[in-house]
């Protein structure tokens, strides 16, 4: 019944985004100091690209993202970049992928970045691609912020990606 439930109230926050305006107004803010950003260095060109993800893409070999927690699923999946576009697909219950499902890379342009590489608008694209589910709420915030996502940015770090392109879901 959860998962149900997670999807019908997906489709009315979509076609009625003023209920969840509402919902946002009673979640309290998480404070961080100093700004998360890196400048780019170079150009895009000469630089590395990887997808990072919160719209629950992953292979359909992989395990699920887990929709039965109510504060989310704090873990990420390892994407391959060379996985064909048949092998993807979406567990997410708290936004409408219906779009999403039709065409990937609405959520994960995985497509558009190939085809840029190909044309050598960028030096490549990353080994391996990462996606988060992007409902993170309550005891999970901290295993978020304190352990998957540095383990992601670790990985990418040490693929020596220069641009980290993050998507929403």
């Amino acid at each position: 019944m959860g998962r149900f439930k997670n999807k019908v109230l997906a489709r009315l926050l979509t076609r009625f985004p003023a209920l969840l305006d509402r919902f946002i107004e009673k979640t309290e803010a998480i404070s961080v100091s100093g700004i998360p950003w890196t400048p780019v260095k170079k150009p895009l060109k000469d630089s590395v690209v990887a997808l990072v993800t919160t719209a629950g893409v992953h292979l359909k070999s992989q395990k699920p993202f887990d929709m039965l927690d109510k504060d989310g699923d704090p873990t990420y999946r390892e994407i391959p970049s060379a996985t064909p576009l048949s092998e993807y697909m979406i567990t997410h219950d708290y936004y409408d992928h219906a779009d999403a499902d039709r065409d990937l890379n609405i959520v994960f342009p995985i497509e558009r970045l190939r085809e840029m590489e190909a044309r050598g608008e960028i030096k490549g694209l990353a080994k391996a691609n990462y996606s988060f589910m992007g409902h993170i709420d309550g005891r999970h915030i901290a295993t978020l912020i304190r352990k998957t996502a540095p383990e992601v940015a670790g990985l990418l770090k040490r693929e020596s990606v220069d641009v980290a392109l993050l998507t929403p879901g």
